[in-house]
């Protein structure tokens, strides 16, 4: 599992302070990026490389609101990889109180920069594999 701690910001709420629903979409893909850096991969590298991560499955569940001025920790853990794809779980929590405010889905396909999915090379999915299995094994 990877966590992001982020603090609200007054541009992701409306008028009554509570974060827009949009802004749990934009906190899982800090979660992801976050995610494969921590395996050893930039994902300016990966789109050097000619590789492009689409989302084409996306899924959130609000339990409770965030507001301006909250610390989140934003859970990630990967649950599904192949050469393929990868499919994620997250978790938003309040970090003042421990509140879970939302949970969410995320697959994701590796696709060359026409929209084509491609499998990954070794030395990609092996560092992948390797932080699955990391965590995997907490």
């Amino acid at each position: 599992m990877v966590t992001v701690r982020e603090k609200v910001r007054f541009v992701e709420t409306d008028m009554m302070g509570v974060v827009h629903h949009a802004n749990y979409f934009r906190w899982f893909e800090m979660g992801r990026v976050e995610f494969l850096r921590q395996a050893g991969i930039l994902l300016l590298d990966l789109m050097a490389d000619g590789i492009v991560f689409p989302i084409t499955e996306v899924n959130c569940q609000y339990r409770a609101s965030a507001r301006f001025d909250d610390y989140i920790l934003i859970e990630t853990i990967p649950k599904v990889l192949s050469k393929a794809k990868m499919e994620f779980t997250y978790r938003v929590i309040r970090e003042r109180d421990g509140i879970l405010l939302a949970e969410g889905y995320t697959q994701n396909v590796f696709t060359d920069t026409n929209g084509k999915i491609v499998r990954l090379s070794g030395r990609y999915y092996e560092l992948l594999q390797a932080a699955q299995n990391k965590t995997e094994s907490l």
